[in-house]
C-alpha cells in the first residue's frame, strides 16, 4: 500500500469508546495516505458521528448480521466489492472480520493484528498494527475530538447553566451495570454545597437516575451536543464509558472511575489533566472520599466582580 491514489477500507465497528480512541489512528492513516479515498466500515449507530470525522471520506454500515444469514452476508460482499478497495486496515481484528477477509474481500491486501499474545491495551494493538504496515504513528495515542464540538450556548441557557460547571457522567452501557459508581447524587450534593455548578449528563440507559440527581440534568443530547457540553466543563467525572473517552479526547480536566471488572491501564484514558482511578470495589468508595480526591484539581469558582469604591468626595 504505497500509492496515495488508493481506495482504502478501514474497519472499526465500536464500541463508542473504542471508536473514539481510534481517532488518532485514523488521523495517522490520513496523514500517511493524503490522496487516498478512505472509507470506514462501522455499525449503523455511529453513522452520523463518523460522517463528520475529518479523517475519512465515506462511511459504510455493517449491522453485523448473524453469519448464518447468508443473503445479508452476500449483500455486504457485493457492496464492498463494488467499492473496488485496494487495501484494508482491519482495526477491529475480530473473528468476524477475519471471516470477512477470508470470504468477502479475498483478493485485497489486508492489514490486521496477528493472532497470538494480546496487546497490553486495545490502543496498543492499533499502534502495533500501523507500525507493522510502516505507517508513522505520531498521533495514535493522542485522539483529538475537537471536531465533534458544536455550539451548545442555547442548550446551556435553556438549562439555566453557565460556565464554569462540573459535568457528571453517572451512566454506562446497560449491558455493563457493574461499571457504574453508585454515589453520583451524593457527590453532586457535596459539590453544590461547595459552591460548584453541577450538570449531570444522562444517556438513554440511565434516565431513571434523573429525579435523584441534584443540580441540572441534561439528556437527549446528540454526539456533538454532548461534546459541546463536556468541552465547556471545568471538570468531568465519569465511569468507564464512551463519554469519558470523549472528555479525555477533548483534553478536559477530569477523572474516570474503574472498578474490578475493567482495567484503567488497558483503557488508556489518562492523558493531560484527565486521570483515571482504579478501585477494587466501586460500592466501597464513598462520595466524600471521591470529593477529597478531586478537590485539589477543581478549578475555583470565580466570585462575582466587586466594583471598586469611588474616590472619597466623588459624585455618586
Amino acid at each position: 500500500m504505497h500509492s496515495d491514489h488508493q481506495r482504502l477500507l478501514v474497519i472499526k465497528h465500536g464500541a463508542l469508546g473504542d471508536l473514539l480512541q481510534a481517532d488518532g489512528v485514523l488521523r495517522d492513516l490520513r496523514a500517511h495516505y493524503p490522496q487516498a479515498h478512505i472509507t470506514l466500515l462501522t455499525t449503523p449507530g455511529f453513522a452520523g458521528l463518523m460522517a463528520r470525522c475529518p479523517h475519512v471520506d465515506a462511511v459504510l454500515l455493517d449491522a453485523r448480521a448473524p453469519l448464518w444469514q447468508l443473503p445479508r452476508q452476500f449483500s455486504l460482499r457485493r457492496q464492498l466489492r463494488q467499492c473496488q478497495f485496494t487495501g484494508v486496515f482491519d482495526l477491529q481484528s475480530s473473528q468476524r472480520t477475519r471471516l470477512y477477509r477470508q470470504y468477502l474481500l479475498t483478493d485485497v491486501p489486508w492489514v490486521a493484528r496477528t493472532q497470538g499474545q494480546a496487546p497490553s491495551s486495545g490502543l496498543q494493538g492499533l499502534v502495533d498494527l500501523l507500525t507493522l504496515a510502516r505507517v508513522p504513528v505520531p498521533h495514535a495515542r493522542s485522539p483529538d475530538l475537537s471536531w465533534m464540538v458544536t455550539d451548545v450556548a442555547q442548550r446551556l441557557h435553556a438549562a439555566g447553566l453557565s460556565a464554569p460547571y462540573i459535568a457528571l457522567i453517572p451512566g454506562a452501557s446497560a449491558r455493563h451495570p457493574q461499571k457504574r459508581w453508585p454515589y453520583y447524587a451524593q457527590l453532586a450534593s457535596l459539590l453544590i454545597q461547595q459552591g460548584c455548578s453541577v450538570v449531570t449528563v444522562l444517556g438513554p440507559d440511565e434516565l431513571d437516575l434523573a429525579d435523584a440527581m441534584p443540580g441540572v440534568v441534561m439528556h437527549g443530547l446528540n454526539w456533538f451536543e454532548l461534546a459541546g457540553v463536556l468541552h465547556q466543563a471545568s471538570y468531568v467525572i465519569g465511569n468507564d464509558t464512551g463519554p469519558s473517552h470523549l472528555a479525555s479526547g477533548l483534553r478536559r480536566p477530569g477523572l474516570a472511575l474503574f472498578g474490578p471488572a475493567t482495567s484503567a491501564q488497558r483503557a488508556e484514558l489518562a492523558r493531560g489533566q484527565f486521570q483515571v482511578l482504579q478501585l477494587t470495589d466501586l460500592h466501597a468508595y464513598t462520595a466524600q472520599q471521591l470529593y477529597q480526591h478531586i478537590a485539589p484539581s477543581l478549578i475555583p469558582i470565580p466570585l462575582p466582580a466587586i466594583p471598586a469604591p469611588l474616590p472619597y468626595g466623588s459624585a455618586g
